[in-house]
């Protein structure tokens, strides 16, 4: 049994403390909870997938899902890129939030406030229809709650055109920074520049409705509720 697999029967209330998900500098901000990596990972909506293909790295940003502890990305049958995360080698998801820019006294300490996180390991093809419908139905409930309910099914054209992939959680790592202007103490007595944090949202605005809408649709209430809710959250 491997040192994951051991992990994981312990339980799974922290994350996996593995050579490749250990920082090697600015160790105090890595957070060892698994509920942060959760809350990262849900709260993102793009992620990026690194994989070796045809001898040479490829990032691509793509969409994902959380469920559990399996991370679901999807895209084209077609895409080169999926087939090479799938060919039995090890892949890297990461995703990041950025919170604020740092503005500090030197050029030197300008900083970001963000949470990231680290996904390695080897992604499989979900190939059960039942658990590839799941997988789907928990990436569009990810990007635009509601739709599932709301649009259109998939169709079995549709099905068959997309691929998705399940990466386990079990190794990842977190890290974030949450702090003002580190300066030096001589910045700080020079008391020469304006120092703090410019903090950055994300938020969604006005729902535009396609041109192509009949006059008979107002906004659904799915999306109405997402933009007061995260206009909310952003105040």
């Amino acid at each position: 049994m491997g040192p994951l697999a051991c992990f994981r029967l312990k339980g799974m209330t922290s994350l996996s403390p593995t050579p490749r998900t250990s920082l090697g500098r600015k160790k105090h901000r890595a957070a060892t909870d698994r509920a942060t990596l959760y809350s990262v990972l849900d709260e993102a909506l793009i992620c990026h997938l690194g994989v070796v293909r045809d001898g040479a790295p490829l990032v691509l940003p793509t969409g994902y899902a959380r469920d559990g502890d399996t991370l679901y990305l999807h895209g084209s049958t077609g895409a080169a890129s999926l087939r090479a995360a799938t060919g039995g080698v090890d892949v890297c998801v990461t995703v990041t939030l950025l919170d604020g820019i740092v503005y500090c006294r030197s050029v030197n300490n300008h900083s970001m406030n963000y949470r990231s996180a680290v996904i390695l390991g080897r992604a499989e093809t979900v190939t059960d229809p039942d658990a590839k419908m799941h997988a789907l139905h928990v990436l569009t409930d990810h990007l635009s709650p509601g739709s599932w309910e709301h649009a259109r099914g998939v169709n079995a054209k549709e099905f068959a055109a997309v691929s998705v992939l399940a990466l386990d959680l079990a190794e990842a790592s977190v890290k974030l920074r949450a702090e003002g202007p580190d300066d030096e103490a001589d910045d700080v007595e020079a008391d020469a520049a304006w120092a703090g944090v410019l903090p950055v949202r994300t938020v969604f605005g006005e729902p535009e409705p396609a041109a192509d809408l009949s006059a008979k649709w107002t906004t659904p209430e799915h999306v109405a509720q997402r933009v007061t809710k995260e206009g909310a959250a952003a105040r």
